[in-house]
């Protein structure tokens, strides 16, 4: 891969952001210039710059970026996992391209703050979902945002919500509909918080730390299961019973 970069300058292995969203394509539709660019900022990647500034894309980093996003599709995990997970050696050929039968794996759940933080319009770039659709999901309390210095923003795993939410406005499905996952997911918490409640209550940070870990297992052992029930009740409604 090579492009040419400013008047004077030699050619440059890499391409840029904009061909990069054209080689992910097919595998990725809805990936967009602001999607990257945000992962560039939280980490994840570190294209290399002209002199102009104009971000190069090699091999090696196009790589990782298909790592991240099939992580993030397929394993729903958050970035700050997602960061662990390259760290320690991830790729994407360890991450089977999803064919639309195959079931998610269970993927770890963070529940730990990420700090991460989008403004609005970012979110409504990088999701592609309407600000109506965002005012309806706060009023039903499926998201909430914080302001920072007067804007209005999201943290990490909200914006992941306003884009799943996204998916299921294609069908026709609105905020108000959400209540049953609201309802669900206060439950869950609700258990589990009932089970490590003394530990996390703690003044031991080691045995805080140990109940924060218990947490993140246990909601992603809560999570897979609640998968699992869904796909056995949706084959039966497939299969007419």
């Amino acid at each position: 891969m090579s492009i040419k970069g400013e008047k004077g300058d030699k050619r440059r292995e890499g391409i840029t952001i904009g061909e990069v969203c054209a080689a992910l394509e097919s595998e990725f539709p809805s990936l967009t210039i602001s999607k990257i660019r945000y992962l560039e900022d939280r980490g994840l990647l570190t294209p290399r710059r002209t002199a102009g500034g104009y971000r190069l894309y090699g091999k090696s980093e196009l790589a990782r970026l298909r790592t991240v996003l099939r992580l993030q599709r397929d394993e729903f995990l958050p970035l700050r996992v997602i960061r662990q997970e390259m760290a320690g050696g991830r790729s994407a050929e360890a991450i089977p391209a999803s064919n639309g039968d195959a079931v998610p794996r269970r993927g770890a759940t963070a529940v730990a703050g990420t700090g991460s933080w989008m403004p609005l319009q970012d979110v409504l770039d990088e999701t592609s979902v309407d600000a109506a659709l965002v005012s309806e999901l706060r009023e039903y309390g499926v998201v909430s945002g914080e302001t920072r210095d007067g804007v209005e923003g999201f943290d990490e795993t909200e914006v992941e919500i306003i884009r799943s939410v996204g998916e299921l406005a294609r069908y026709g499905v609105a905020g108000r509909n959400l209540s049953v996952f609201r309802s669900s997911a206060d439950r869950e918490a609700a258990l589990l918080q009932q089970i490590l409640a003394p530990a996390l209550r703690s003044r031991n940070p080691e045995r805080r730390a140990e109940a924060i870990e218990a947490l993140e297992n246990l909601a992603s052992v809560t999570s897979y299961l609640g998968h699992l029930l869904l796909v056995r009740d949706l084959r039966g409604i497939a299969d007419g019973r």
